[in-house]
């Protein structure tokens, strides 16, 4: 398949698109999604534009920007036998990806590509490495061979190490499941929905926004902390001693940390599936595929006022707000940076 046959995932082949006609192209990619299937189809269509020989477009900078599924290199990695794109699934015994698995990979994306102009890795229900292999992964991840590119799949993306997750950029897939749909990760969204319709957002119209999710973090985070501390052993037990207080204190604020951390991002995905729909409205291809059907109306308001370029720069801002969240950088930063560069 080339790209132009994705049509369900327009979004993101446009966004993969556009990376490599800016010679930009992410070293490493999460693609997350309800079909495995679909998310092994479109790793192989980007393996095949990167490796094609008679590639039917090119970007001014050279690099292709689809394939033609029929020379040589296209029919090796349709039928994965190409040497320079390796495919790493689950041991059929354990179901697991092992740490063995994941060293003979990275000794194999370190060599020169023996056929192809790049070397790609695709990882196959990514949810599935061990807690070593997922280690053992982090410092290719990190810093990636020239000429590579590595491509992690996952149904489950919860079950993802965060430390993965952060270095690598993730791409949703359009599937079954939709955005997030907890009642009040939904009735905050529709709130931000109403206020980004009304009218065409000026900067401080988009502080204003950023405030909405700043507090809306804020009670999140209160919440959190507040029903796990209930938990705690910290409550039941007064003369305990020093150390194992300090000890169950510590715990208590990482796992406040984690879960944190989770439902952050399930709240910031609600907003990057409807920036999605405000992108489906934009480009006219809606209808039923919309994540959040009940925000038709907010989210056409907004298609109807900014570019289709603009609204999938929206989602490329989300992504990178995210990848700057799993990294070192301050929370309301990263929030404020990204935030203020959406088109509403």
């Amino acid at each position: 398949m080339s790209f132009r046959q994705h049509t369900e995932q327009g979004h993101v082949v446009t966004l993969l698109q556009r990376s490599l006609e800016r010679g930009r192209l992410g070293h490493a990619y999460l693609f997350s999604g309800s079909r495995l299937a679909e998310l092994e189809a479109v790793a192989k269509t980007l393996a095949k534009t990167l490796n094609c020989q008679s590639p039917p477009r090119q970007a001014a900078n050279g690099l292709p920007l689809d394939c033609c599924d029929a020379c040589t290199a296209c029919r090796k990695i349709g039928e994965d036998i190409h040497a320079d794109v390796q495919w790493l699934r689950p041991e059929s015994k354990t179901r697991l990806v092992s740490i063995e698995q994941v060293r003979d990979l990275v000794h194999t994306m370190h060599l020169k590509p023996a056929e192809g102009l790049y070397k790609v890795a695709v990882v196959v229900a990514a949810d599935r490495m061990t807690p070593g292999a997922a280690n053992a992964f982090l410092k290719t991840l990190e810093e990636p061979p020239a000429k590579s590119v590595l491509m992690l799949l996952t149904t489950e993306p919860q079950r993802v190490l965060e430390t993965v997750i952060s270095r690598c950029l993730r791409l949703s897939f359009a599937g079954d499941m939709g955005g997030p749909r907890q009642p009040e990760q939904v009735d905050w969204l529709r709130a931000f929905a109403g206020a980004a319709a009304a009218r065409q957002q000026s900067l401080l119209g988009r502080y204003r926004l950023l405030g909405s999710l700043l507090a809306e973090l804020a009670r999140l985070k209160a919440r959190i902390s507040e029903q796990l501390a209930a938990r705690s052993p910290l409550q039941r037990y007064e003369d305990v001693d020093p150390e194992l207080r300090d000890r169950w204190e510590t715990e208590l604020a990482a796992a406040t940390e984690a879960e944190y951390r989770r439902q952050r991002g399930e709240l910031l995905a609600c907003l990057q599936w409807w920036l999605r729909d405000v992108w489906m409205q934009a480009q006219r291809i809606a209808g039923r595929s919309l994540a959040y059907p009940e925000l038709e109306t907010e989210s056409g308001a907004v298609a109807g006022r900014i570019s289709t370029r603009d609204a999938m720069e929206n989602l490329g801002v989300i992504e990178r707000t995210q990848w700057l969240l799993g990294s070192n950088v301050q929370e309301a930063l990263a929030l404020e940076v990204g935030l203020l560069k959406l088109k509403l």
